[in-house]
C-alpha cells in the first residue's frame, strides 16, 4: 500500500510474519520522477537519511525485497542492489533465510562543555526527585479508585482552574499540613512551579505589576521566566536570616518572589523577625509576595515554619509542586490565590492553553484523600533524611578543607569553594568529565557572584546507589580542590 504526500511516497511497511509489525515511514521518494539508472540510488539515499535521522530505529524490521519493489513499483533487483549496499555500509545486517533490520548508528558527540545536555552517570543535580521511589502501586489504587466514581463527563476537557475535586481536597490538605488559608475557589491549578509563575507574572503585568523582586540568589529559571513575560527584575541580597527586608524596602517593587521555607539555592530559612517585617511591609504598601514552598515537605530536624501566606492571605500567593514530592513528570503544581488575583490568572491560563491531565489529576485527588500522600511523604523524610547525613558525614570526612551547608531541609546541600582555590567552573567540569551531575552557584548570582560553590542534590540517586554516589563525590571533590 502506498500514498502519495507532497511529492513523495509514505510506505506502509507491513510483511508478513515480521515480528515488528507496520511500519509507516515517509521516504520523500517520487518514482515517476526518477530517470532510469538513478532509482536504486535514490532509494539508497532516501533509507540512509531515515536511519541517520533516527526514523528507523535500530532493530526496525525493513520489508522484503519482494514486498518493497511491488510497493513502489521497481525491480527486485534495484532492491537488492540498494539493501547490498546499505548492508555493505553498516546500516541494515540480513540474516539468511530470515529479516533484514536496521543497525544501531552512533549518535552525534555531545560537546564536553554541554554539561545540562546528557545525563551523568552519577546525578547529583539540585532539587531532583528520586523516580525509583514513586509510588506506583498507591497511584494506581487512587486512579482506579477515581475511574470507578467519576463520570465519564469529567474526561472532557477540565475546568480551568482545575478539577474541583482536587482543588476541594487539596485546600484541606495544605491548611493541616502547611496552614495554608484558602478555599478550593482560590485554588488554580498549574503545570509546575514555572508555569504558575509564568502565569503570575503575566497577570501581574497587565494591571501595571512588573517590578518583581527576586532573591539573590535565586532559581535561574525565575530570572529568565520574568523577563520573558515583559516583567522587571529587582535583585534583593540573601543573607542568613533570608531574604534582606531592609533592601527590599528600600527598592519598593510591586512583587516579590522568594523561597522562605529552605531557600534556593543557599538553603536557609527565613527568620521569623523578617517574616514579620516582610508581610507587615507588604500589607501596608499593598504589595504581593510570591511563596514559591517548592520542599517545605521535607524538614529533618524540626517542624517546618507555617507557611506565609497564612499571615496575609490577600498579599500572599502560595505556590506548591509535586515535582519533589513525587515525580516532575506529572506536570502538578498548584497556585492558591489572593481574591483579587484569581480572575487574572484564570485569564493567563486560558491564554496559554497548557493544562494538567485529567487523569492525574483526579489520580492526586483521591491520593490526597485517601492519606496515601500523607503516607508517602512519612516513608520518604526519614529516607532522604538518611542519605542526607550520609553525605554530610562523607564529605566531612573526605573533604574537611571545604564548608558544607548544614541544611535542616530539602534536597540539596551546598558545598562553598574557598576563595583563591580552585574556581568554580573546574570543579563542575572534572565533576562531569567523571560522570558525577552537579550544577554551581554561579548562575543563580544576579550578577558577580558574591560566593562560589557547587549543588549537591542528594534526592535523585537510586537507596541501592547512594553510597557509590557518595564516594564519587567526594573522590571528585577531593582530587579537584587539593
Amino acid at each position: 500500500m502506498t500514498c502519495t504526500r507532497a511529492g513523495g511516497v509514505v510506505v506502509w511497511w507491513g510483511v508478513t510474519g515480521s515480528r515488528s509489525g507496520a511500519v509507516d515511514v515517509f521516504l520523500g521518494l517520487d518514482m515517476a520522477a526518477c530517470p532510469p539508472g538513478t532509482r536504486q540510488a535514490a532509494l539508497e539515499e532516501r533509507l540512509r537519511e531515515a536511519i541517520e535521522a533516527g526514523r528507523l530505529r535500530a532493530g526496525t524490521a525493513v520489508p522484503s525485497t519482494r514486498a518493497l519493489a511491488q510497493e513502489l513499483g521497481l525491480s527486485r533487483g534495484t532492491v537488492v542492489t540498494a539493501y547490498g549496499e546499505l548492508v555493505a555500509a553498516g546500516y541494515l545486517r540480513t540474516r539468511p533465510g530470515g529479516e533484514t533490520t536496521v543497525v544501531s548508528r552512533p549518535g552525534p558527540a555531545v560537546p564536553s562543555g554541554c554539561h545540562g545536555k546528557r545525563i551523568p552517570q552519577v546525578d547529583l543535580r539540585p532539587g531532583a526527585a528520586d523516580l525509583s521511589s514513586f509510588p506506583w502501586g498507591p497511584w494506581t489504587t487512587a486512579l482506579r479508585s477515581a475511574l470507578a466514581r467519576t463520570p465519564g463527563v469529567t474526561l472532557d476537557y477540565p475546568p480551568r482552574a482545575g478539577l474541583g475535586e482536587l482543588r476541594s481536597e487539596l485546600a484541606d490538605y495544605l491548611a493541616r499540613s502547611r496552614g495554608v488559608l484558602g478555599s478550593a475557589e482560590r485554588i488554580v491549578m498549574c503545570c509546575g512551579l514555572t508555569h504558575g509563575l509564568a502565569l503570575l507574572v503575566e497577570a501581574l503585568c497587565r494591571v501595571g505589576r512588573a517590578r518583581i523582586a527576586l532573591e539573590d540568589p535565586c532559581l535561574p529559571r525565575h530570572r529568565r521566566m520574568v523577563e520573558a513575560h515583559g516583567g522587571e527584575v529587582v535583585p534583593v541580597p540573601v543573607d542568613d536570616d533570608g531574604i534582606r527586608v531592609d533592601e527590599l524596602v528600600a527598592a519598593d517593587p510591586d512583587v516579590v518572589v522568594l523561597t522562605p521555607a529552605h531557600q534556593f539555592p543557599m538553603g536557609v530559612t527565613l527568620s521569623g523577625d523578617r517574616r514579620r517585617e516582610l508581610v507587615a511591609w507588604a500589607v501596608h504598601h499593598d504589595r504581593l509576595l510570591i511563596e514559591d514552598d517548592y520542599d517545605a515537605e521535607f524538614r529533618y530536624e524540626s517542624s517546618p515554619p507555617g507557611a506565609l501566606q497564612a499571615l496575609a492571605p490577600d498579599h500572599v500567593v502560595y505556590a506548591g509542586t509535586l515535582s519533589k514530592t513525587l515525580v516532575p513528570g506529572l506536570r502538578l503544581g498548584w497556585l492558591v490565590l489572593p481574591e483579587w488575583l484569581v480572575g487574572g490568572v484564570i485569564e493567563a491560563k486560558r491564554a496559554a492553553g497548557a493544562e494538567s491531565s485529567v487523569l492525574d489529576q483526579l489520580a492526586f485527588g483521591e491520593f490526597v484523600r485517601s492519606r496515601r500522600y500523607d503516607r508517602h511523604l512519612r516513608r520518604m523524610r526519614p529516607l532522604f533524611r538518611r542519605r542526607r547525613d550520609r553525605f554530610l558525614d562523607a564529605l566531612d570526612e573526605g573533604v574537611p578543607h571545604l564548608k558544607v551547608s548544614k541544611t535542616r531541609a530539602g534536597l540539596h546541600l551546598v558545598v562553598q569553594l574557598p576563595d583563591g582555590g580552585t574556581g568554580e567552573s573546574d570543579v563542575l567540569a572534572a565533576a562531569w568529565q567523571a560522570g558525577v551531575g552537579l550544577f554551581g552557584l554561579r548562575p543563580c548570582w544576579h550578577g558577580p557572584p558574591r560566593r562560589q560553590g557547587v549543588m549537591v542534590g542528594f534526592g535523585r540517586p537510586a537507596e541501592h546507589a547512594v553510597d557509590d554516589a557518595v564516594h564519587g563525590l567526594v573522590r571528585v571533590l577531593d582530587q579537584a580542590t587539593r
